[in-house]
């Protein structure tokens, strides 16, 4: 179980009209941990839901989580309750600091965001100019009016460092960097965060100049489980129960049919919270949160959207 910390909102705005910037502050005598560029927190929402944001700071502060957090139209009711209901004053609990993005020594760093992808880059922006690091910062999006932390950008210590690159001001990120990426340096390291399009061209782009894999990073903010498939047998070996997992059921909600409760959070395979250990079986792999090569290993399956290739799984619950 991650550590949890009650917070207090110290301070609450709203940039680009629709971006919450929310910094937390201890509401106890226990100190928050120091945040690590890439890291994100778990907020656990007035709303009972539990999301995942990532920490969007210069990581020299200390004692502060901040969070910039878009009220998402398509939201399931997570950004609309960190929105609506998150309030300067109130408390809650949030978890100690998870790195699932980190950065990588590198000759040089690509950081390329799009719209409120940008919150994790920020920080790592600030961590690569702590450490004297070669890098870019490149900020896409459709307006400077509707993003959040541009004034930050461009006022701060990290201009120099900046691009940005605003479809309203006749900014065609696309042509940038299909031209500019013809003279990357091989050893350079891509990092990304932004819409699952965005990230996929940006993507196809650096694999297109033969980028190794292991140079280009990836965050993912939401992703659509596919749940197709036919049905299949799920053994909980230490719980003694066999349970048969419909076509269209997640395993996560076969298991809590039958009393078996896994604790989950984002239920779209990203954050990894409902990782179980695999006994028996090949899983079917549908998260972003494992590597190829850990999916390869079929050792560990997130139960929150994988399924099973084999029509019986043997699971260590």
């Amino acid at each position: 179980m991650t550590e949890l910390y009650t917070v207090k909102v110290k301070d609450r705005h709203v940039e680009g009209g629709n971006v919450a910037v929310l910094e937390f502050e201890s509401a106890t005598d226990q100190v928050l941990p120091s945040v690590e560029a890439g890291s994100h927190i778990d907020v656990h929402l007035p709303n009972g839901l539990v999301r995942q944001y990532s920490l969007c700071q210069n990581p020299a502060q200390v004692g502060i989580f901040r969070l910039g957090i878009l009220k998402d139209p398509a939201s399931r009711g997570g950004s609309l309750s960190a929105f609506n209901d998150l309030q300067a004053g109130m408390q809650l609990q949030v978890s100690a600091p998870r790195n699932l993005f980190p950065l990588s020594k590198a000759k040089h760093t690509v950081l390329i965001g799009g719209g409120i992808g940008i919150t994790p880059l920020i920080t790592m922006a600030y961590q690569l100019l702590q450490q004297g690091a070669s890098f870019e910062l490149h900020y896409c999006g459709k307006s400077a009016g509707s993003s959040a932390f541009v004034e930050e950008i461009k006022s701060g210590e990290l201009a120099a460092f900046s691009y940005f690159h605003f479809k309203d001001e006749g900014a065609n990120h696309r042509q940038f960097f299909q031209d500019s990426i013809q003279n990357i340096d091989p050893a350079t390291h891509i990092y990304t965060c932004g819409p699952n399009g965005f990230m996929d061209w940006v993507i196809n782009l650096a694999q297109s100049q033969h980028i190794p894999d292991e140079q280009i990073h990836k965050e993912y903010f939401q992703v659509e489980a596919d749940l197709s498939g036919d049905s299949f047998e799920v053994v909980a070996q230490r719980s003694g129960k066999i349970i048969m997992v419909d076509a269209e059921e997640t395993i996560i909600a076969a298991l809590a049919r039958e009393g078996i409760k896994i604790e989950m959070s984002c239920e779209q395979g990203v954050c990894g919270t409902c990782m179980c250990d695999v006994i028996e079986g090949e899983p079917d792999h549908r998260d972003v949160y494992f590597t190829d090569e850990e999916k390869a290993s079929n050792e560990q399956i997130l139960v929150c959207c994988s399924r099973s290739k084999t029509s019986r799984l043997v699971l260590d619950i």
